[in-house]
């Protein structure tokens, strides 16, 4: 009686043991949103009814949407009628991409090898998600946080994709930056957005931008053991103007965008140039290196909030023509700056009530297209408020302002600030404005 009970209970642990599964590896990339999103548009283009249109988005894409779905769409300011509008006035154009976009899952495949290479040279790296997401054409790519965000409507394009619907804005950025492909170099553009999750974040200064970005692209294409698809690197190692521009431009605080994410005029007419003197001063360091894979993770765990460790890093790289601090020293040395006011001289303490109109005098001509007024240390109560602008001089060395009337036994201040610029685009050297009303 004993030995069949032996029998079945042996005979169950070998049942048991055989069902044992292997913990399930984490999902770290989503495409669910690309099928939402076309279910959606489905039933939006088969209603004329504006009501149901909002429904559908929201029942069938928006309310199913994953966390990249939100989070790109915070970081895009999306809202449903952005999606509704660009729906309605694109169709050939999602016509023409809906096909690559449902490729997602293959191309998970190809993202999973990418991650798994940039693993290689940075074993540290932490845990992050990548979400293919569709957008309203507003970026192919982003991160937030520890997600990468694929706009797929745009960084799944290729040659086929009709854009003859689109905005001439969106046309020229296919153009400048995506290049007639951007399918090709959708796994490239995706690693280097995963580096991003990694790095910590930039100052808002144009320096630690470039850095961030250059870096994030050299780590990537080192990774991936491919050249970069930014033509901007290709274009800038070809031509020395560029460095020297960004060394006299670097510090002027008002000019991201001329060489970063945009297509504000320059003067090369190439855009992104920013990423070319990030990755220039990453690629020079990591050859000068002795350990690699050192150099690596101090590339990708660099501190822009820590002064002295970006100064040695740049500075170490001897790729600029001088030392940071003597570039600022010159940029210092090259900004105008307020000399006079008129009627009364600064810090005046029995400045008159009736005074309707302030002068300023500049060292040298400025810009009349930029100006930036701001308060002073002792903030909004002691604003002076400017009516209007009543003229500049006839050699651009003055501005006179119109105020609005002034308290008796007031304290005022009004800031004269960056925004203002002489002709070669330096902006000025900030000026206080400081003064007190007489208690006639």
């Amino acid at each position: 009686m004993n030995k069949p009970r032996t029998l079945t209970l042996y005979a169950l642990l070998i049942i048991f043991a055989g069902c044992k599964t292997t913990p399930k590896k984490p999902e770290i990339i989503i495409s669910t949103d690309i099928p939402n999103f076309w279910q959606a548009y489905d039933m939006i283009t088969s209603t004329s009814d504006s009501v149901l249109q909002y429904k559908y988005l929201d029942s069938f894409y928006l309310d199913k949407g994953t966390a990249g779905l939100s989070a790109i769409r915070e970081a895009r300011n999306y809202t449903p009628l952005d999606y509704i509008r660009a729906i309605k006035a694109y169709p050939k154009f999602w016509a023409s991409i809906r096909e690559n976009t449902l490729k997602a899952d293959l191309f998970s495949v190809q993202l999973e090898e990418g991650i798994e290479k940039l693993r290689v040279i940075y074993p540290d790296m932490k845990p992050a998600k990548i979400y293919f997401t569709i957008g309203a054409l507003r970026t192919n790519g982003t991160t937030m946080d520890s997600l990468v965000l694929i706009g797929s409507e745009l960084a799944m394009s290729d040659t086929n994709t009709v854009s003859s619907e689109l905005p001439e804005e969106i046309r020229d950025n296919r153009r400048k930056f995506f290049d007639s492909n951007p399918i090709d170099d959708l796994v490239l553009l995706n690693v280097h957005e995963y580096v991003h999750t990694q790095q910590k974040p930039a100052l808002d200064n144009l320096l630690s931008y470039v850095i961030r970005e250059g870096v994030a692209e050299f780590v990537s294409s080192k990774a991936m053991g491919v050249a970069s698809a930014v033509p901007a690197i290709v274009y800038g190692k070809k031509n020395e103007e560029v460095r020297k521009k960004f060394e006299k431009e670097m510090f002027y605080g008002h000019n991201i965008y001329q060489w970063l994410w945009g297509d504000a005029e320059n003067d090369f007419g190439v855009r992104d140039l920013g990423y070319y003197i990030g990755y220039e001063l990453s690629e020079i360091y990591y050859e000068q290196s002795n350990d690699k894979k050192a150099a690596i993770k101090k590339l990708i765990e660099l501190d822009y909030t820590n002064e002295t460790e970006i100064e040695e890093f740049v500075n170490g790289t001897s790729f600029f023509s001088a030392t940071l601090k003597e570039l600022y020293e010159d940029f210092e040395d090259r900004r105008p700056n307020v000399v006079s006011i008129q009627p009364f001289e600064n810090n005046s303490e029995h400045v008159s009530p009736r005074t309707h109109q302030i002068t300023v005098t500049f060292s040298e001509a400025v810009s009349q297209e930029f100006r930036n007024f701001d308060f002073g240390p002792l903030g909004e109560e002691a604003l002076v408020r400017i009516k209007n602008i009543v003229g500049y001089s006839a050699d651009g060395k003055s501005m006179t302002f119109e105020i609005e009337p002034l308290a008796p036994g007031k304290h005022y201040q009004l800031t004269i600030g960056w925004g203002f610029r002489n002709l070669e685009n330096v902006p000025i050297k900030q000026y206080l404005i400081d003064f007190k009303t007489s208690s006639e």
